[in-house]
């Protein structure tokens, strides 16, 4: 039996009584070009070891501010004076000396280089910290007198005393071996690029060393000059071999480098490491090659030994994530796990034996936030309320007291004082921009310091429609999460065209109680031309438990577009929907999707929009594909049966491409090869190719005119 549950939040009511009244023009010069939706953000917060302040980056100014009444202290530094521009800042431990980061450049999507600056508080004095080129990854050790640094795939240090600058590995080069720092396919899958961590004492230095050699380059190529340039770089696609991965601990005081026994097996990752609460031992995260199996060693710092202290298996795969925290005691450690089915915090012992569970339930924890060890308290996100909402949460460490810290419904995320006692608190909520309170460890508001009030009346003016949240089940009666934005005039009489806005790759949500942002406003701009806006998170997306996330294993989209069309049938039934006029779009695995939709699911979908599609899991990475799908030599029919590429015959619709010709994530070779398809299948399409323009389509007027290109194709076919 299906139904449908429609929420709508106060603010949702008030701004449908504004646009009954009137109601603004939304524009994509709105949307894109100006900064009317914009919300304000409290950039870059750093809470100071009293646990009583904290410091943001203001106006290029380090500005120091008290918890207590949100009231501002001082100016740490005033970056105008130097005539720098401050990119991101890192205290010394003891808060005597500032890096910072300036004149910052991408590499990829998370890694960047950038020219380092020491501030010192007391002597006022402004010091690069190498005038040999830009660095990466720079970090202060645990005294603050020496500063760690990537280079040209070697690690560095700079003695800050006396600005000598010692290089600690000699062989990295491009293309073969990378110290210090992660290559690609490690970077956009384990979400991390910095590979070196100083020991609680400073006196040693763990550090991954990457052998790429045998990892096949793909090549993307840059246009705009008489003749183009080639960039080669090593992706890993599926099946195909990986970087070798070694972990080193360098000893300061005896110049030694020691290896660590990571066992035999090279074809494995290394998705973490962390140095425990002792200078003497090293904790080293060790997963097979099809994620399924995680071990973590313990190592002994001097002789690189190790024992195995955590074993878990698992018959889908193991997600990996930053949950693991080592207690002071030295005896335990905190971790998330999906052992019992749903994402739970855990106490084990160093011997691995499990301690205690912490929290249990049908629903995931999101996040540890902190673990505040002089009261036994843990702090973390939960999806216990809601799956599509985020709490802050907290419980001590026997269980015995669980406390839920928000008091709104929506999306909330913490970060904690150094001492526990405060939070910064960002909360939004379906139609509620950002935010930002200070409050107490016990979720007691003591200030709002940003309200985005700006943000909410040009809102109001511009008569938003209220987002709405539902519920259907589906004909094998599972039940699916939803959101739709109707025009503000909505008349139940009328039907209406419907767009669906869809991504649903593993663990990923777009139906959330969080504000939108961009394709938010644009969605809004829709809406006020007379579209129902919609989406729905099949199977796969996350929050709802394991087997709800992890159902799509080996098969990705089979059951994502089999929802999408059960989505698209259940929304043709209403009285109010034009069933003919029912489109789709979504962006890299909502690409992915579109396409699988408009050919699987052609007899439903009238008109669809992918941007950066994988078209062939084939020509996907190694890491992300094969924790999904297992290796394309042993899950052959898994890969094509639910590659968009071999169903092309099947289009009916109106169906846009769109890619950049430079992303280093999902190939442009996945449009062109789909494009190949479409044409030896005799299927009119329309394209719209970005040269230079990488995986997030923008730079200049690049998204301003992508979102014309796609508006106006919305205008002309749905």
């Amino acid at each position: 039996m299906q139904r449908i549950l429609f929420i709508c939040f106060l603010v949702g009511f008030s701004f449908f009584q504004t646009t009954i009244q009137a109601q603004k023009e939304i524009t994509l010069e709105d949307v894109w070009l100006s900064p009317t939706f914009y919300p304000s953000f409290i950039d870059e917060i750093r809470s100071m070891n009293d646990g009583e302040h904290y410091c943001i980056l203001k106006d290029n100014k380090i500005v120091k501010y008290k918890y207590k009444n949100a009231k501002e202290v001082g100016v740490i530094y005033d970056a105008k004076k130097s005539d720098i521009q401050i990119d991101d800042y890192q205290f010394s431990a003891d808060e005597t000396k500032i890096l910072l980061a300036t004149k910052m450049e991408g590499i990829y999507r998370h890694s960047t280089i950038a020219e380092y600056y020491i501030w010192d508080i007391n002597e006022k004095k402004l010091t690069a910290l190498s005038e040999n080129g830009k660095q990466r990854l720079a970090d202060f050790s645990p005294d603050g007198n020496k500063v760690a640094f990537v280079r040209d795939n070697n690690i560095f240090i700079v003695d800050l005393n006396t600005m000598e600058e010692k290089q600690i590995t000699t062989d990295g080069e491009d293309d073969h071996i990378i110290y210090g720092t992660m290559d690609w396919v490690y970077e956009e899958e384990f979400g991390f690029t910095k590979g070196f961590y100083w020991s609680p004492e400073g006196d040693k230095i763990a550090y991954y060393k990457l052998d790429e050699s045998n990892v096949k380059e793909f090549t993307m190529i840059y246009y705009g000059e008489l003749y183009p340039e080639k960039y080669d770089y090593k992706y890993p696609k599926a099946g195909e071999d990986n970087s070798i991965v070694n972990i080193y601990i360098y000893n300061l005081d005896t110049d030694k480098h020691q290896k660590v026994d990571i066992g035999d097996k090279t074809d494995i990752y290394i998705p973490r490491i962390k140095w425990t609460n002792s200078n003497e031992k090293l904790a080293v995260q060790r997963m097979n090659r099809l994620q399924n199996e995680l071990e973590i060693l313990l190592t002994d710092a001097n002789t690189g030994t190790t024992e195995i202290i955590y074993k878990e298996s698992n018959k889908y795969y193991i997600d990996i994530t930053d949950n693991w925290h080592f207690l002071e005691n030295e005896k335990q450690f905190v971790m998330t796990s999906e052992i019992d089915g749903y994402n739970h915090i855990y106490i084990y012992n160093m011997n691995g034996e499990k301690h205690k569970q912490l929290t249990q339930g049908k629903w995931d924890v999101m996040e540890i936030l902190g673990v505040d060890e002089k009261n036994n308290v843990i702090y973390y996100i939960s999806a216990e309320s809601s799956p599509i909402n985020r709490d802050v949460c907290s419980i001590s460490f026997d269980g015995s007291k669980k406390n839920t810290l928000s008091t709104q419904a929506g999306h909330n995320s913490a970060e904690f004082s150094a001492n526990y006692q405060y939070y910064i608190n960002t909360f939004s909520d379906a139609n509620t921009p950002m935010v930002f309170t200070i409050n107490k460890n016990d979720g007691k508001k003591l200030h709002s310091i940003e309200d985005n009030a700006k943000t909410k009346e040009n809102m109001e003016e511009y008569g938003f429609s209220p987002l709405e949240f539902f519920q259907f089940n589906t004909s094998e009666d599972i039940e699916l999460n939803g959101w739709m934005i109707k025009p503000a005039d909505f008349d139940e009489s009328k039907e209406y065209p419907v767009l669906i806005y869809v991504y649903g790759g593993p663990g990923a949500q777009t139906v959330e109680n969080s504000w939108g942002w961009f394709n938010y406003s644009w969605h809004q701009m829709l809406a006020q031309n007379g579209y129902i806006v919609v989406s729905v998170d099949g199977r796969g997306t996350g929050a709802r438990g394991e087997e709800f996330k992890k159902c799509t294993y080996l098969e990705l989209g089979n059951l994502e577009t089999i929802d999408m069309i059960e989505t698209a049938k259940y929304l043709g039934d209403l009285k109010y929907v034009d069933e003919d006029r029912i489109g789709i779009w979504g962006w890299s695995y909502g690409g992915y999707m579109t396409t699988l939709c408009m050919t699987k699911g052609a007899d439903y979908f009238s008109t669809g929009i992918a941007v950066a599609p994988v078209t062939n899991w084939r020509y996907y990475d190694n890491i992300y594909t094969e924790r999904f799908m297992r290796t394309p030599q042993e899950n052959a029919d898994g890969y094509d049966n639910n590659s968009p590429i071999n169903h092309v015959k099947k289009l009916k619709g109106k169906y846009l491409l769109v890619h950049g010709t430079a992303d280093d994530n999902v190939h442009v070779q996945n449009s062109y090869d789909l494009v190949t398809a479409l044409v030896n299948a005799n299927k009119q399409f329309e394209m719209q190719f970005y040269p230079n323009k990488n995986h997030s389509i923008y730079g200049g007027y690049t998204r301003y005119h992508l979102y014309k290109r796609m508006t106006e194709f919305i205008y002309n076919n749905l």
